[in-house]
């Protein structure tokens, strides 16, 4: 019992931990709580660096992206764009998030990037990552969509890429009694396996005595045989029912009258 409680406490612990090391968590939001749950969403999607190929006048560019993570080497940076001479823009970062869920999609925003030079009145750039449900795919690569900046103001990139942590969860195919029955199963396998180990390893039994409990069980398992004796079979010693004669049909016949004349004194 003692290792079953011991092993929880550490599971429990390991739980917490990774609920304490979100890596979303890196994001800076504003004080909503659905922005929040939209980006938590998105926390199997973190640690890995997704990436786009463009090409636009003969110029080819490539376009990295983080979900709260550093990427290409720049600091809050969470899209970068990295053109053929090597040269890193600062598209998004995830120091100016904004997060928006749907029923199966995440709109992810990044604010802050470097200032356009010449268009959108110099403004900060600012990358919108579209992330659309896909069970099929854990995640797929980053899509450059457009890059909208013949405005001026309010200019962006958007990108887009599926995810099966975006997707609606699903009911469960189990129902309340095979979801008590795999729990029963499973108390069951602990009952034994444990009993078992702790009759051979600690009291030190051998053969059939090291099943936890044996006495008992072997009482219930003899009670229950006697019953089903009892109940479910005949005996050889039971007296059969009388059997029922019936009468006779035919009148019965006069019996001789018996003269006694003789008897008497003359």
């Amino acid at each position: 019992m003692s290792l079953v409680v011991a092993i929880t406490f550490q599971l429990m612990l390991l739980t917490v931990g990774g609920r304490a090391d979100s890596n979303t968590k890196n994001c800076k939001l504003g004080t909503g709580a659905d922005e929040r749950d939209a980006l938590n969403l998105l926390e199997p999607l973190t640690n890995k660096t997704y990436t786009g190929i463009h090409n636009i006048r003969n110029e080819s560019y490539t376009y990295q992206f983080q979900v709260c993570g550093d990427v290409g080497g720049v600091k809050g940076g969470g899209v970068v764009q990295i053109d053929a001479k090597g040269k890193k823009v600062l598209i998004g970062s995830y120091n100016a998030t904004q997060a928006i869920s749907g029923s199966d999609w995440v709109l992810l925003i990044y604010g802050l990037g470097e200032k356009y030079d010449q268009h959108c009145s110099k403004e900060h750039r600012r990358a919108l990552i579209m992330i659309s449900c896909d069970p099929n795919v854990v995640a797929s690569s980053l899509k450059v969509v457009v890059e909208n900046r013949d405005r001026s103001e309010d200019c962006f990139y958007l990108f887009e890429m599926d995810s099966s942590a975006v997707c609606p969860v699903g009911p469960s195919k189990l129902s309340a009694g095979s979801v008590l029955l795999i729990i029963a199963v499973c108390c069951l396998a602990v009952y034994l396996i444990g009993g078992f180990l702790y009759m051979r390893l600690v009291v030190g039994a051998k053969g059939v005595e090291q099943f936890p409990h044996y006495a008992f069980w072997s009482e219930i398992g003899n009670l229950s045989a006697d019953g089903c004796d009892f109940v479910c079979r005949s005996r050889g010693n039971r007296q059969d029912p009388p059997t029922y004669t019936g009468v006779a049909t035919e009148p019965l016949g006069e019996e001789p009258e018996e003269r006694d004349d003789h008897l008497l004194p003359m």
